[in-house]
């Protein structure tokens, strides 16, 4: 029972109104279809009555047909009032629609401002630039201090090793430049030259007579 007893929608109604119309639009083209179809008989009378030389029947069937014509211009004339309806229906529905999603935009818009406080929220910003800038500065003096604790560590080498590096990367005519300088390793006497400086004459000759060279 609560089904009969419904209220329509807005939508509801329209959507009825626009049944009723297509139903009436399919009238009026089945009527048209008929008076064309009545039309061309009444021509044919005509031409049929022309010949046999009745001339008074032939002004009676003229006086008709002028009237199936008007009846049937009436028809378009209806038809385009109806297509009418039917596109100022669906405009209107349209522009309820609209309507409604501006009404319940503005009712949420209103729900969120009034739930909204703005000393909280200015008082949350705050709080949250300050904690930022709390962060930035913990993370500066972490950085310093382990700056300060690998200062001075670096290996010489390695780091002459890594500029290198760097330089033979720039480009060929920086690393062609580079050629010429002394390297770590070239400027370091091996272990074998530096015995060697070592030894003296009497000790070289005293080694070769010992294996028997003179």
């Amino acid at each position: 029972m609560a089904h009969f007893f419904k209220k329509k929608t807005v939508d509801d109604v329209i959507k009825e109104q626009n049944k009723e119309l297509r139903g009436t639009q399919r009238q009026i083209t089945r009527e048209r279809a008929a008076l064309e179809k009545q039309e061309k008989q009444i021509e044919l009378e005509i031409k049929k009555m022309a010949k046999s030389g009745n001339k008074e029947a032939c002004k009676i069937l003229a006086k008709q047909l002028v009237q199936l014509r008007k009846q049937k211009t009436r028809t378009y004339a209806v038809s385009s009032k109806v297509t009418s309806m039917s596109t100022q229906t669906k405009v209107m529905n349209s522009q309820m629609k609209m309507a409604g999603a501006m009404a319940t935009t503005t009712k949420t818009m209103q729900a969120v401002n009034k739930k909204m406080d703005p000393q909280k929220t200015l008082q949350t910003m705050q709080n949250f630039q300050k904690e930022n800038m709390k962060m930035g500065m913990t993370e500066d003096m972490i950085n310093d201090t382990l700056d300060e604790l690998f200062e001075g560590s670096d290996d010489e080498e390695e780091s002459e090793g890594i500029v290198n590096q760097v330089l033979d990367e720039i480009g060929i005519e920086i690393s062609g430049k580079m050629v010429g300088a002394p390297s770590a390793g070239r400027s370091l006497p091996s272990a074998s030259t530096s015995k060697a400086a070592g030894i003296s004459d009497e000790e070289i000759e005293r080694q070769l007579k010992a294996l028997g060279v003179d």
